[in-house]
């Protein structure tokens, strides 16, 4: 498959239009204008040019040999903007992709996004461009925006699953799902890029430390040693790899208590963690672990060394710092410790662990004030756990003071300095190594440092200081590049301010623009000096919002162009660290301070953050010293922890130069709340900003507060917008257009979604704007994308009447074959890709608020003749009724329930087993966090397993236990009058928990009809529509078993136990009948407002379709979300309706058996196959096979509806066609095709590695082969393990005479007189 970026052809038409506008410049000076010439492009440029296009973006070096190709870009970008100026923007839309591919090239990420934008809003069907959608991902990514990065990368590998840097896409994948907390897709994401062979900008070792780590954030300790051990194992390791193994297993040792015994551990992390230093001596972050290790078996003069060390080779960290303190503290050193927190709190002022040891201090020398002023200091901190048990201390305080006799506290004397004060001290001469004030200057404003790490990871370089956000920097603070803590410093700011002044004259440019700084500063520091303490760190927006804006148009303020941009790793990309265990510091839950003086840690100090863990240098692990820098103002949570890139777009300001190098320590909350809470789905953290460029964190943090979810910036004008814009060519481009039947009519053009924001390209925004005009037509981040259809189309889907008549299969055939040879895809036959399947935006108009409760579709039976009365049928599957409840089935139909009770089933088979979920007791319309203090989406859920004997057991005992406390409350009541005050007492009480843990029983198979002949014998009963088995139940098409599809599944259940929200399996109808005795309740959503909740999902960091997740009933009432809410009693049938979303919580003890159907109507063929397509987007596998079952059906079926006839032939028609054309390219290229058949009742095959479904013409390993094991891939997968398949046969399973015999005897049959059920 060919993935052209803009051809060749485009870029000669592009430079032939150069020529022709030179000779209009030409005509235009002989008549008396004088303009510049436009520079040109020679032929030999433009042919080079026509190479260069994103899939290069990490391959092309610039420094060295690179420096033409470098120069050449530039060159480009000049022609090219010069033309499009002439032309005033009316140029061809190739134009705007080109420009974006080169500027992404040089990394000038604003111009690319804008050019980009540019295009994307010229041409309709821009998803073709494979290299546009990964060109624009990858800007996307640069700027963490990963919402939207995901989404491009995923509509790549959609379009061209063979993408040649389909590796590079996957890796990318796999960080941000760490970030965002999805592991189960971040850990496919990288599995799938460790088998690609192609080449990628990290080693294989590398996205194998990241698997490791992946296991660490989820706290599979075990997992994670085991992985990082083989790791170790690996030869040719590179000294960084391994140091960064090693240190990760030296802090795991010393964190995790599931390791071993205190002794034990401590001495395998020492070990580790000197191994460590012996592979990478230089890094500061094994160097303070150490000296952590060293402090918690008392080894207090190895913990100092070992910290000095870590200062002398990192610069400084806020964390270090904070050790030293404690270190100090321990040993009655008030005023070292003083100094050291001091410095810790003036590298990272949010560090709330810092805050509090010198709150604990100063009360230790009876200085309440300066006490409190630390403590609230310490309450403001995002990172802050604890903040309820340091309110109660600040009160306590406070009221002490009040009780104090008048100048009581003013008499007496200080031991230590008040905190205003303290914050200009000298740093502890014994603690500097490196002497000299100038020379802080001077590294202030180097590009690159001698002692920095080279960065492990995407990023091959030295990375040097990175300039913080602006946001970081209290405004007393904000052109202050002397704050004491900023390096190692020996020398108040004043002195520094003293020697520049000294040698005005002798001073180089870096060392002048400082003393400015240092002269504004102390004026500043004059007007504030009472009023604001330096430490209280002002809002956002007051000293971060308008410098932002005027230093983005003006980038010649910034310092050169980001330290070591030139040559950082793929094209300067800057991995986002992993951050590692760095957060060991404050953690969660602890109290002010352990015994040991250090806050105490989650066992697992892994920080989500570690995410992203680009395996950034030997901070890997620790998001340490080297570039993680945590946007303070976002909330900790567990994506935050992002390590941005190196600062490198104009923009970046000299006054924003805290070194990032000392941030790892707000790494450590990021963690302890993400990992601790086992919900962090409802996290609002924006954390996702990028710290190498202020303005743009300024821009997505300060002026839109509104940033929802994982901090995927919604902010970055998302320009590849949730559907497409362009619906005028897909109606008449796409076969998928006959959908729209269906489709509610398309909101008007103006209607943008809640969350847009600034573009990054409109004019205010101050990016680089093509044409000084900013681009109206791109400015609205969403693009409305109105569609008919466009959010679902699918590849195997509808054609439009235009292609109703079907062309024969030797037709299909013949032209496949002209398409092999002349390479045109035009015939109207071979039908077009369709563009990505997109959710539906929320339905138009949207409902009033008296709507959104609407009453269940309910129909009472009376007899068996009721249940088979066809109306009944045609009630159930119209799609205007998302679900219907068919009260008092099993009475009517006399139906033994008791078959499915415990009891029997217990007597029946007491060992089958059971799949346990274990969750949280909650009221069945509310969904908490596990303190009870916030309503969340994330669901608990764990799994595990059982027998149906032990688990009957459970439900039993749980039974006897309520029967228990009931009788106690009964009690309880007649002996206390006050018994309102305790009923209120208890429902405070269930709100904020802690909650009990229940367990449910789920997904029991009854697929075996030797054992459980009598149970499914008693579902016969059923009327055929909603039988397991019956002719017109497409699942019984499918020829073989899906489990719990077309086979019948049990739950047991406990009060309280939950099924999350989901829609079936691609889609397909259910049908639940309820045991008894208890009751269920029930909550569904129409099937056309799952977009609005796979958009609540993402905002909340779930995975809409694999997650666990339990709607918020407040969210989905201010959306505009109906939702169907009733109660299903024993012996009540539920019909979920094709699509529909639901989510169930059991009332009562009870049972529940349910399996699925699939109605013969083209709602539900449509619906099944738009999910297969949006599986196939977002990596997920469709449980049913949809071709193998078109085909089935075909055979089988015959099919009088026109429009489910149209479908079904439509995909048909596309697998007659990529068969043949595979079938064709593999016997051209000399490559046998083996005929292998099928067996009865065989299964549909999947590839084993991407999961989408095998039809034919399977791949399978030459050793599986001779095996017989026959382990299946794609052709896809297949070669990107083997290029040219020289390890694979491939098998055939159907003659092609057979295909188009069933193809062509498929037609439309004459409708019957009447349908009964």
């Amino acid at each position: 498959m060919k993935s052209s970026g803009v051809s060749l052809a485009t870029a000669a038409a592009a430079a032939a239009a150069f020529g022709d506008e030179e000779k209009k410049m030409a005509a235009g000076k002989a008549s008396g204008e004088s303009e510049e010439a436009s520079p040109s492009l020679t032929a030999e440029e433009r042919e080079a040019l026509g190479g260069l296009d994103s899939r290069l973006f990490g391959f092309v070096r610039f420094h060295e040999d690179g420096a033409r190709t470098k120069a050449l870009l530039g060159k480009a970008v000049r022609c090219y903007e010069s033309l499009i100026l002439k032309a005033e923007g009316k140029v061809e839309s190739d134009f705007f992709c080109q420009l974006g591919h080169f500027n992404l090239l040089l990394e000038d990420y604003p111009k690319a996004l804008s050019a980009y934008q540019r295009y994307y809003s010229l041409q309709s069907d821009y998803w073709k461009n494979a290299a546009f959608l990964y060109g624009l991902g990858l800007v996307y990514f640069h700027y963490n925006a990963f919402q939207w990065a995901i989404k491009a990368f995923q509509e790549v590998l959609y379009v061209d699953p063979s993408f040649c840097r389909a590796k590079e896409i996957h890796l990318r994948l796999g960080l941000m799902f760490k970030v965002n907390t999805d592991y189960e897709s971040s850990l496919k994401h990288f599995q799938l890029a460790l088998v690609d062979c192609n080449p990628c900008t990290l080693s294989n070792a590398e996205i194998q430390f990241h698997i490791a780590h992946l296991y660490e954030t989820q706290r599979k300790y075990h997992s994670a040693k085991e992985a990082y051990e083989q790791l170790l194992q690996t030869e040719n390791l590179s000294a960084q790899v391994k140091a960064t193994v090693l240190q990760q297993l030296g802090w795991m040792h010393h964190t995790v208590d599931l390791l071993g015994d205190k002794a034990t551990k401590e001495s395998y992390a020492i070990q580790y963690l000197q191994k460590s230093l012996e592979a990478d001596p230089n890094s500061g972050q094994s160097w303070y672990f150490l000296g952590r290790c060293y402090s918690s078996i008392g080894k207090v003069q190895d913990a100092f060394i070992s910290y000095r060390q870590s200062i002398d080779k990192s610069e400084a960290s806020a964390d270090t710092w904070c050790s030293i303190g404690v270190l100090y503290q321990q040993q009655n050193q008030p005023m070292d410790a003083l100094q050291a927190y001091i410095c810790a709190v003036q590298l990272d002022h949010g560090h709330a662990a810092a805050w509090m040891d010198l709150g604990t201090l100063y009360e230790s020398c009876n200085q309440p004030q300066d006490a409190i002023k630390c403590y609230l200091n310490a309450t403001r901190s995002k990172s802050c756990s604890n903040t309820s048990a340091l309110a109660a201390r600040i009160k306590y305080l406070q009221a002490q003071l009040c009780n104090l006799p008048q100048g009581s506290l003013q008499n007496k004397t200080k031991l230590l300095p008040s905190i205003e004060e303290a914050w200009s001290l000298p740093i502890p001469a014994e603690l500097t190594s490196r002497q000299g004030a100038m020379n802080t200057a001077q590294q202030a404003c180097k590009p690159h440092h001698p002692n920095t790490e080279p960065v492990l990871g995407l990023s091959q370089t030295p990375i040097s200081q990175q300039s913080l956000p602006l946001h970081m920097i209290p405004s007393s603070q904000v052109d202050d590049l002397s704050s004491p803590a900023k390096r190692k410093r020996t020398s108040s700011p004043t002195k520094h301010l003293e020697q520049l002044r000294a040698n005005r004259n002798n001073l180089n440019p870096a060392q002048k623009l400082m003393l400015e700084q240092l002269e504004s500063q102390f004026v500043l520091m004059q007007q504030q000096n009472a009023l604001t303490l330096p430490h209280n760190r002002t809002n956002l927006t007051s000293s971060a919002e308008e410098p932002w804006k005027n230093q983005l148009s003006n980038s010649t303020q910034g310092l050169h162009k980001g330290q070591s941009s030139h040559l950082a790793g793929p094209n300067g990309e800057r991995p986002l660290s992993s951050t590692g265990p760095s957060q060991h510091l404050q953690a969660a839950g602890s109290g002010i301070q352990n015994q040991n003086g250090h806050p105490t840690l989650p066992s697992n100090s892994v920080t989500q953050g570690a995410a992203l863990n680009h395996l950034s240098s030997h901070t890997a692990t620790s998001g340490g010293q080297q570039g993680i820098t945590l946007t303070k103002e976002s909330k900790p949570s567990g994506n935050t922890s992002i390590v941005p890139e190196i600062s490198r777009h104009a923009g970046e300001t000299p006054n924003s130069t805290a070194s990032v190098e000392g941030l790892p320590n707000h790494v450590h909350q990021v963690t302890a709340d993400a990992v601790c809470s086992p919900s962090h789905g409802d996290s609002k953290s924006p954390g996702l900003l990028s710290s190498d460029n202020p303005q743009l964190s300024a821009l997505l943090m300060g002026k839109a507060n509104n940033n929802v979810g994982t901090g995927t910036c919604d902010k970055v004008n998302n320009i590849h917008p949730a559907v497409h814009t362009k619906t005028d060519n897909s109606v008449a481009s796409s076969p998928s257009s006959a959908i729209s039947t269906a489709t509610p009519s398309p909101k008007s053009t103006e209607q943008t979604t809640t969350n847009s924001v600034t573009s990054l390209n409109s004019p205010h925004s101050g990016l680089h704007t093509i044409n000084g005009e900013g681009m109206e037509e791109s400015q609205s981040p969403m693009k409305t994308d109105l569609l008919l259809i466009s959010h679902k189309p699918s590849p195997q889907i509808i054609p439009s009447m235009s292609v109703s008549i079907y062309p024969s299969s030797a037709e299909v055939l013949k032209a496949c074959r002209n398409l092999g040879k002349n390479g045109l895809s035009n015939s109207s036959i071979l039908l077009d890709k369709c563009p990505p399947p997109r959710p539906p935006s929320s339905p138009y108009p949207p409902l009033p608020k008296e709507k959104l409760n609407p009453p269940t579709p309910s129909i009472y039976l009376e007899n068996k003749r009721d249940a088979f009365f066809p109306p009944l049928h045609q009630f159930c599957t119209n799609p205007n009724n998302p679900v219907t409840v068919i009260r008092g089935l099993a009475g009517a139909l006399k139906l033994d329930l008791g078959l499915f009770s415990t009891k029997t089933l217990v007597e029946a088979n007491n060992e089958h087993m059971v799949e346990v979920r274990t969750q949280l007791l909650q009221p069945a319309d509310e969904n908490w966090d596990p303190t009870g203090t916030k309503k969340i989406w994330h669901c608990e859920s764990n799994r595990s397993h059982t027998t149906i004997a032990k688990y009957a057991q459970y439900q039993a005992s749980s039974f006897q236990e309520s029967l228990r406390e009931e009788n106690e409350k009964r009690s309880h009541h007649k002996d206390h009058s006050d018994n309102e005050s305790t009923s209120s007492d208890n429902s405070g009480r269930r709100r904020k928990g802690p909650f009990k843990t229940i367990k449910f029983g789920t997904n029991i198979d009854l697929s075996d009809d030797k054992k459980w002949k009598l149970q499914l014998h008693e579902l016969t009963k059923l009327p055929a529509f909603v039988r397991v088995v019956s002719a017109g139940n497409l699942l019984s098409h499918v020829g073989h078993t899906i489990l719990g599809m077309n086979t019948v599944q049990l739950y047991m259940k406990v009060p309280g136990s939950r099924t999350p929200g989901h829609q079936e399996n691609n889609n397909f109808c259910s049908v639940n009948i309820n045991i008894g005795p208890g009751d269920c309740e029930w909550f569904v959503v129409p099937e056309g407002y799952w977009g609005v909740l796979n958009d609540f999902c993402e905002k909340n960091n779930l995975n809409f379709l694999m997650g666990s997740w339990w709607p918020n009933l407040e969210d989905l009432y201010e959306a505009n979300v109906p939702v169907y809410r009733f109660i299903q009693r024993p012996g009540d049938l539920v019909w979920i309706n094709a699509g529909t979303v639901h989510w169930v919580q059991a009332i009562g003890w009870c049972n529940n058996i349910a399996w699925n159907v699939g109605p013969l109507t083209a709602c539900q063929y449509k619906l099944a196959v738009e999910r297969y397509e949006w599986n196939k987007l977002q990596s997920v596998k469709s449980i049913v096979p949809m071709v193998h079952l078109s085909w089935n059906m075909a055979r089988n079926i015959k099919v009088s509806d026109p429009k489910l006839f149209e479908m079904i032939k439509y995909c048909l028609l596309r697998t007659l066609k990529q068969c043949q054309t595979l079938r064709e390219a593999l016997i051209a290229a000399g490559k046998e095709i083996i005929w292998h058949g099928r067996t009865k009742e065989e299964p549909a095959h999947y590839c084993s590695i991407c999961e989408v479904e095998v039809f034919n013409l399977l791949f399978v390993t030459n050793e599986s082969n001779s095996r017989k094991t026959y382990i299946v891939h794609c052709q896809d997968c297949a070669r990107k393990t083997s290029g040219n398949l020289e390890n694979f046969v491939v098998l055939e399973q159907y003659k092609m005479e057979d295909l188009m015999q069933v193809y062509d005897q498929f037609t439309l049959a004459p409708p019957l007189p009447s349908s009964s059920s």
